[in-house]
This record gives C-alpha cells, sequence and structure tokens, in this order.
C-alpha cells in the first residue's frame, strides 16, 4: 500500500511501485500420446484427472536452442521459477503442455492473468488459440519503487505482522494465531489503524494526493488485511483530501467467489480502480475506471492521452471475456471450488508443521511455509525450491510469492473443477511428505 501526497505549488507524479537439460526430438507421429510428468522415486505420483484435448504436436526450435536465444537477446532480470524451465507449447482450459509431451494442471495462470482458461473457444474474436492465453511461468521480482513523494505504510499482515489474531481475515480459513476479540471488533485492526494514522501524522504532509491499495495482496504472498480496516484507512485518506484507488488488477473479475470486486468485500466504493490481466484472458489490456468529477479533471492536462486506449481488438476480447465469466457461472464456481480448496489446503496446515498459514478467498489463495510454527521463520529458499519441483515433476504448476519467496501461490483459472483440485492436494501433500523425508534424512 502506497500513499502519495502532494508538494504545494508542484506539480503530482505517480511512481509505480541437479539441474540436467535434455535435447529436444521430434515427435514419431501425430497420434502420439500425451502423458503425464516423469514419475518420481520416492512415492507413486498421485493420478491426474482426464483431459479430452489433443493438442498439436511440437514441431518447432529444439530445446537447447530456446535455451540459447533466450541467453544471448533476453534481459538476465527474465529467470525461470524452475531447474529445468519449461518449454510451454499449448494450452486448453485448466492445462498446459510442454513440448516433451508432458501435461500439467495450471494452478497460477500466468500469473493470475488467464482468467477464463487459456485458449478458451468464446473469449477470443479472430485470434489464434496458439499463440494467446499461454502461461507465463517466469518470476517476477524487482526492487521496491521509490522516489519522492510516496511512502509506503506498514502492511497489515494478521499472520506475520505485530498484530492478529483467529477471526481477522474474511476467509473461511484464519490464522493459528489467538485472540480475544468479540465476534464484531478487531483488536489488530484497531493496531493497524493506529500505526496508519501515525503514518499519516509523520510522515507525509497534510494534504494527500491517494492511497493506493490492492483488496488483498498478490505478489507479497495473498496476504489479507484485518476485515474493516482498508475501510477505515480510506475514511482517514479523504479527510485529508486524498482520493483512494484501488488496484483489481489479480483480486477481480469474479476470482474472489463472494464479490465481482475485491474492494466489495471492503465495504469501500474506491474513486480510481485499476484492472489488467484477468480481463483479457492473456491478452495484454488494462482499463482504469474512475468518477465523472475525476474524468473530467483529466481534460485540463493537455498531455493526457492513450495512443492504445480503446483499440477495437482489445474492446471486443474484454467483451468476450466478460460474457464467458457470466454466462459460464465463473464467479460462482470461484466461491465454491475456491472454498473447498482453502478447506482442504487448510488441513495440510494441520498436518505439516512447515506449513505455517493457508489464506485466501475464492481462487486466489496463498500458503506459507514455514520453520516451524512457533518462530515461523520463513523457509529456507532452497527448501522451497525443492519442493516447487516435487510439484511441477508430478504435473502441477504453481506460482511464489512474499519477500523471501516462502509463499505459494494459488490462482487456477476459475473454470477449475473440485476433482482437479484434489489432485493439486495429493500433490502438495506428497510434495511435503518427500521434503519432511529429507530432512529427516
Amino acid at each position: 500500500m502506497t500513499l502519495i501526497w502532494r508538494h504545494l505549488l508542484r506539480p503530482l507524479c505517480l511512481v509505480t511501485s541437479a539441474p540436467r537439460i535434455l535435447e529436444m526430438h521430434p515427435f514419431l507421429s501425430l497420434g502420439t500420446s500425451w502423458t503425464s510428468v516423469t514419475k518420481l522415486s520416492l512415492h507413486t505420483k498421485p493420478r491426474m484427472p482426464p483431459c479430452d484435448f489433443m493438442p498439436e504436436r511440437y514441431q518447432s526450435l529444439g530445446y537447447n536452442r530456446v535455451l540459447e536465444i533466450h541467453k544471448e537477446h533476453l534481459s538476465p532480470v527474465v529467470t525461470a521459477y524452475f531447474q529445468k524451465p519449461l518449454l510451454l507449447h499449448q494450452g486448453h482450459m485448466e492445462w498446459l503442455f510442454d513440448a516433451e509431451g508432458n501435461r500439467y494442471l495450471d494452478f497460477f495462470s500466468g500469473i493470475v492473468t488467464v482468467s477464463v482458461g487459456h485458449c478458451h473457444p468464446g473469449a477470443y474474436h479472430g485470434c489464434s488459440p496458439y499463440t494467446l492465453g499461454l502461461t507465463n511461468v517466469g518470476t517476477y521480482k524487482m526492487e521496491l519503487p521509490g522516489g519522492t513523494g510516496c511512502q509506503p505504510t506498514m502492511c497489515p499482515d494478521v499472520f506475520r505482522g505485530p498484530w492478529g489474531g483467529s477471526h481477522c481475515r474474511d476467509s473461511p480459513v484464519q490464522t493459528i494465531r489467538k485472540c480475544s476479540c468479540a465476534p464484531d471488533c478487531c483488536q489488530a485492526k484497531d493496531q493497524y489503524i493506529e500505526q496508519f494514522k501515525d503514518t499519516l501524522s509523520t510522515s507525509v504532509a497534510k494534504s494527500i494526493a491517494g492511497f493506493f491499495a490492492e483488496p488483498i495482496q498478490g505478489v507479497n504472498g495473498v496476504v489479507q488485511y484485518p476485515k474493516g480496516f482498508l475501510k477505515e484507512a480510506f475514511e482517514l485518506v479523504r479527510a485529508r483530501g486524498g482520493v483512494c484507488i484501488a488496484d483489481e488488477v489479480q483480486t477481480g473479475f469474479g476470482r474472489l467467489g463472494s464479490h465481482f470486486w475485491g474492494f466489495q468485500t471492503h465495504d469501500v466504493l474506491p474513486d480510481i480502480v485499476t484492472m489488467a490481466k484477468g480481463i483479457g484472458n492473456g491478452f495484454p489490456m488494462a482499463a482504469v475506471i474512475t468518477t465523472p468529477e475525476i474524468a473530467k479533471s483529466l481534460a485540463k492536462r493537455l498531455q493526457h492521452f492513450n495512443t492504445f486506449g480503446g483499440n477495437p481488438m482489445a474492446c471486443a476480447i474484454g467483451s468476450a471475456v466478460l460474457e464467458v465469466i457470466k454466462e459460464e457461472n465463473l464467479q460462482e464456481n470461484s466461491q465454491e471450488v475456491g472454498t473447498y480448496m482453502l478447506l482442504k489446503f487448510a488441513k495440510l496446515r494441520d498436518e505439516f508443521e512447515i506449513v505455517g498459514d493457508v489464506r485466501g478467498k475464492g481462487l486466489m489463495i496463498g500458503i506459507e511455509m514455514v520453520q516451524d510454527k512457533i518462530s515461523c521463520r520463513p523457509l529456507p529458499r532452497e527448501e522451497v525450491n525443492q519442493i516447487h519441483e516435487d510439484c511441477k515433476h508430478m504435473g502441477l504448476l504453481v506460482g511464489r510469492g512474499s519477500i523471501f519467496s516462502q509463499t505459494f501461490r494459488i490462482a487456477p483459472s476459475m473454470c477449475i473443477t473440485k476433482p482437479e483440485v484434489d489432485f493439486a492436494v495429493e500433490v502438495f501433500h506428497s510434495a511435503l511428505t518427500q521434503h519432511m523425508e529429507r530432512r529427516a534424512k
């Protein structure tokens, strides 16, 4: 969350914040079967749910040649999640296929981008199903933005922050921290609000330009605030003349299940809403929604324009995605299947000492890995990496988040089903069991 304040007589500037490489071989015939990934040695691999889609045969560059091109031409900042990066070839709904013929259940959706399914037959108008909607499984890490006029505030994280309890979150799953709050009261919320007031009093000017907040923090590890925090924070910002901006890039378009927009879960109405990712189901597009009053103020700035704004292809694709979300009841599916999945993952937290927290809402879930539940210190990156690799080997793709990359981020396409959730939970259980066995040795 970031506060932006005004400087007198100055324009406002917004600041954004053991490896092995295999050579590829062409398939012998178009009828080659597509299989799940290589079997692990420690345990029997969970059985992958069926898929009636048969992808095209991969007939392009060899795997090593793709790696060479990547190394030669792309920025070294663009790194892969896995020791052996995936060469994804084609996608269909919640499934991905790589160039070797392996099938994966995609539980990260291109960093929460593919909302209604890879290459959904009804979500595109005149676009190639082979080039749109394939997941990007690279990491997305950068230094925190800084600059004059921007002030970060304390993240009201009820699991890792200084205050939190067992009734704080708008989620079917709460933290393991105990509290003595009454059902309609949250002491953690009150304490985080006091800290927020302190930031307003000591760290920013009296006149605030704006306040940015995600309804649920995505890249930071699916962090949920105490109930009522955002509503009071908005009131404090507006009392100082600021506008409130909700970042719905990851939480919007029905992903949270109970509401179409994340800000609705906090009972607030922002002045500006930013949205992207799920709006295009993989097509690069975004939108900004605001009030008539703020929109009119932009007309006073002669240089305010958008080169690609309102282009017909993007509008057609965005409209089609919205139609699919409505016609296929994907928001309702997010609520039902997401709650089912949260409760399933919560059982893993109860079983394994290294699963510190399970949190989220709908189909936006975080699983935070710790060394133990008493200290809650992050599980070392190399250990999290191995669990991540084991999940991939069993056919499950998930994301990562939090400062130390210790949180698994779960955000599948909203067409996901309960049998596929069962498979994902079984994979996680197997990967965690293998990790604990490695620890014991």
